[in-house]
C-alpha cells in the first residue's frame, strides 16, 4: 500500500460496536519513543528512550515494558562494496534488517530494571512465564553447510561473506543461557533454499518466534519463505509450512492453530493455519488484492474477541478486522520520521493490543489530557 505524506492520519474509521476495546503499543521507525493510544487514536503513555533506538516492544503483566533496539552509539553500517573483502560479522550484522544490540525492560517511567545485550540479536522476543527470554541470534554457518544451502542471489563479482544462520538463546534473568537451539541444523540446505531474489548474506532470517503452553516453538524464517514449529518433546521439526512468501508473525492462537502474516509478493494476507493437515481455515486479504499490502515487516495479533488487529507496517497503517472479515477500526501513523538513509517513514514494526482489565494497566493514569498537547500536535483529539 503506498501512503503520501498529505493523507488524513489518526483515528480514521471506528465501528464501536464490533471493535475490541483496548489499548494499541505501538513504535513509529525512526522515533525515540513508544506509544499507548486508547481505541479513539489517542496517546495515553508514552516511554521515551535515550540509550537506544527502539524497535518495538511488548507490555507484561507486571507492568513493564519489554523493548528491543540498538545503541545509539552503533556505528553506521559498512558501505556495500561488493568487489571488497566482507567486513568482520560484528560489522556485517549492523547493515541486516531487523539488527538489535538491546533487549531492556523499563518501567511504567521508563527506569531500566533490566537490560541484556547481545550484538547478534534481531528481530524478536520471547519472554516465559519463569521470567527467561528467548531471542533469534545470528550465527555463521559451519563451512560445509554454506557451501550446500542452495538459493539466494549475489551482486556481479560479489565476494560473499560466510551465510548467517540463527540460533534461538535462551537467557535467565541473571543474563546466563540455559538453552540454544541451532535451527540451521533442523532445516535443509537443498529442500528450504532461499528464495531467488533475496541476496545471498542469510539462510533463513528468523523475523518472528513463538511458544506455546507445551512449550513448541513457531518460527517465521523469512528468507526461504518458511513457516517451521519445532517439537518440544524430540527438538525436531514437527511443522513446516511453504506457502507463504516473505512473512512475518507467526503466531500460536488459542485453537492450536498458527497465525501468519503473509507479506506476498504483490498483495498481502493473513492466514491461519491448522498444523495438524497445513489447510488455511481462515485468511483475511484486501479486495482488490492489492489494496492491502506491505512488502515488509508487519504483523497480526490475535485478540480476545477473535477479531485481528493487523498492523501493515510499511504504510503505517493499523487496523481490526472481525471473522466476517469486516474492518471496524482503522488507525494511521501521524509520527513521520526519518529512517537511516533520511527518507521520511511511517512505518511501525508491528502493534499489539491490551484489553482495559490487562494486568499491566491496573491502577495507572491513561487520561489523554496528560498528552493533550501532543495528541493536538498530530491531529489525534
Amino acid at each position: 500500500m503506498g501512503w503520501s505524506v498529505n493523507r488524513p492520519t489518526g483515528l480514521t474509521f471506528h465501528r464501536p460496536g464490533l471493535s475490541t476495546k483496548g489499548y494499541t503499543l505501538l513504535t513509529p521507525h525512526g522515533d525515540t519513543a513508544t506509544y499507548l493510544i486508547d481505541i479513539d487514536g489517542r496517546v495515553v503513555h508514552r516511554w521515551a528512550f535515550s540509550h537506544i533506538k527502539p524497535g518495538y516492544g511488548r507490555l507484561l503483566n507486571n507492568g513493564n515494558l519489554l523493548m528491543t533496539g540498538s545503541d545509539i552509539n552503533t556505528p553506521k553500517p559498512p558501505k556495500d562494496e561488493p568487489t571488497k573483502a566482507p567486513p568482520p560479522l560484528e560489522q556485517h550484522v549492523t547493515r541486516l534488517g531487523g539488527y538489535h544490540t538491546t533487549l531492556v525492560e523499563v518501567d511504567w517511567d521508563g527506569n531500566v530494571v533490566w537490560e541484556y545485550v547481545n550484538k547478534f540479536q534481531h528481530h524478536d522476543f520471547y519472554r516465559f512465564a519463569n521470567g527467561n527470554t528467548m531471542v533469534p541470534e545470528w550465527v555463521e554457518l559451519p563451512e560445509e553447510l554454506h557451501r550446500g544451502v542452495r538459493g539466494g542471489r549475489k551482486m556481479p563479482r560479489e565476494r560473499l561473506p560466510r551465510l548467517l544462520g540463527d540460533d534461538l538463546v535462551e537467557i535467565d534473568k541473571d543474563l546466563n543461557e540455559v538453552r540454544r537451539i541451532h535451527t540451521w541444523k533442523l532445516l535443509d540446505p537443498v529442500r528450504d533454499p532461499i528464495f531467488a531474489t533475496v541476496r545471498r548474506w542469510e539462510w533463513t532470517h528468523v523475523n518472528s518466534i513463538d511458544v506455546n503452553s507445551e512449550g513448541d516453538i513457531v518460527f517465521s524464517a523469512r528468507h526461504n519463505d518458511r513457516v517451521c514449529v519445532i517439537d518440544n518433546k524430540s527438538d525436531e521439526i514437527g511443522f513446516k509450512y511453504t506457502e507463504t512468501h516473505g512473512q512475518h508473525h507467526a503466531t500460536w492462537v488459542k485453537d492450536g492453530n498458527i497465525q501468519v502474516f503473509d507479506n506476498g509478493e504483490s498483495s498481502s494476507r493473513v492466514v491461519e493455519i491448522d498444523p495438524t493437515n497445513a489447510d488455511i481455515v481462515w485468511d483475511y486479504h484486501g479486495i482488490p488484492s492489492h489494496q492491502f499490502f506491505s512488502g515488509h515487516i508487519s504483523g497480526a495479533t490475535r485478540l480476545e474477541s477473535g477479531n485481528v488487529l493487523i498492523c501493515e507496517g510499511t504504510s503505517g497503517r493499523l487496523f481490526e478486522v472481525n471473522r466476517a472479515h469486516e474492518v471496524v477500526w482503522e488507525w494511521i501513523n501521524p509520527f513521520l520520521n526519518n529512517n537511516s538513509r533520511g527518507e521520511a517513514t511511517v512505518s511501525i514494526y508491528r502493534a499489539h493490543r491490551y484489553a482495559h482489565d490487562h494486568p499491566a494497566l491496573a491502577e495507572k493514569d491513561l487520561d489523554p489530557d496528560r498528552f493533550g498537547n501532543l495528541n493536538q500536535l498530530n491531529g489525534l483529539t
